[in-house]
């Protein structure tokens, strides 16, 4: 059984696109679609920068989906793969659940697009700036990360906001919390703490008012029909019903990315192979946390779709 998955934030940098761009019409057509629902030049931000720009919440979110999607388009109609044929299941990393859903068929190209602008816009407008920070617990596992949190948090915010494998986790929560959470990994027998480069709080309860700002785009667009079902961040379980998985993308702002737990329950539905499309971030995390036994691959540029073609 095979898995295809797409990255989340973080994996955006200014260039990206710009090989598939020019050597396809059908990853050019993609990010002409995507500029035309958001009624800006996204791809020249992509393709040249400034960094500062695509480092915007609000613009790195569809970049990245935009990206996998050109991928993924490249794939199908040049490589004659059709995503529903060979994937069983899909999933994606926070930002990367919308790409998922997209890939299945829930969402159009262009509502997708919009989406993510706007969640991009909610969850940078959740908090003003400065009051939340997240940090990256590098040689933590859920257990330690968890705990630290909790000694931190001291009736702030300090949550696990990202379970990304044995070995990753990130908190999430006040700006003061997460300092205090830095200061004290050594105290939980953990690595390092890394303050990471975001200008918000995600996937922490003080996303909220993010939360609402996406229970009404999704009531205003819903998702339809899966041609594939999803393995969904904040349940790391399968889910094929719209509502459902209308229901999850709202929780999923405040509420935790079960990344490790996700490539776990997929591994032991009987997923054997792993095809992250648009990144090379997934790929390391999903070997760390289901196991050498299973395969993962990365393809992002022309010559890896080609070979990522040949081989389905």
């Amino acid at each position: 059984m095979r898995a295809f998955v797409f990255p989340g934030q973080g994996s955006q940098k200014v260039g990206m696109g710009a090989e598939l761009a020019e050597a396809s019409a059908a990853a050019r057509e993609v990010f002409e679609e995507v500029d035309d629902a958001l009624g800006q030049k996204l791809f020249q931000i992509m393709k040249d920068g400034p960094e500062d720009l695509l480092m915007l919440t609000e613009n790195a979110q569809p970049a990245i989906m935009a990206n996998a999607i050109a991928v993924l388009r490249v794939l199908e109609r040049e490589g004659g793969i059709a995503l529903a044929d060979k994937a069983d299941f899909v999933a994606g990393h926070s930002l990367g659940e919308y790409t998922a859903l997209c890939a299945a068929g829930a969402f159009s190209l262009a509502d997708t697009a919009r989406l993510l602008k706007l969640r991009g816009q909610a969850m940078q407008a959740a908090v003003p700036v400065g009051v939340g920070a997240m940090a990256a617990l590098l040689g933590a596992d859920i257990e330690k990360a968890t705990a630290l949190a909790e000694a931190a948090a001291e009736g702030q915010v300090c949550t696990v906001a990202n379970d990304n494998d044995p070995t990753q986790v990130v908190i999430s929560g006040h700006r003061e919390a997460i300092e205090r959470a830095i200061a004290l990994v050594k105290d939980f027998g953990i690595k390092r703490g890394v303050l990471l480069p975001v200008s918000a709080p995600f996937h922490c309860p003080l996303m909220q008012p993010a939360a609402d700002a996406m229970a009404e785009a999704l009531g205003r667009t819903p998702p339809g029909t899966l041609r594939v079902p999803l393995f969904a961040n904040v349940t790391a379980a399968v889910v094929s019903e719209p509502a459902e998985v209308q229901r999850l993308l709202v929780a999923q702002v405040t509420g935790r990315v079960r990344w490790r737990e996700s490539a776990i329950a997929l591994r032991d539905a009987g997923v054997e192979r792993f095809v992250e499309l648009g990144g090379k971030v997934l790929g390391p995390m999903i070997t760390r946390s289901a196991g050498p036994d299973v395969a993962v691959s990365s393809t992002a540029s022309m010559a890896e779709i080609e070979a990522l073609a040949k081989e389905l």
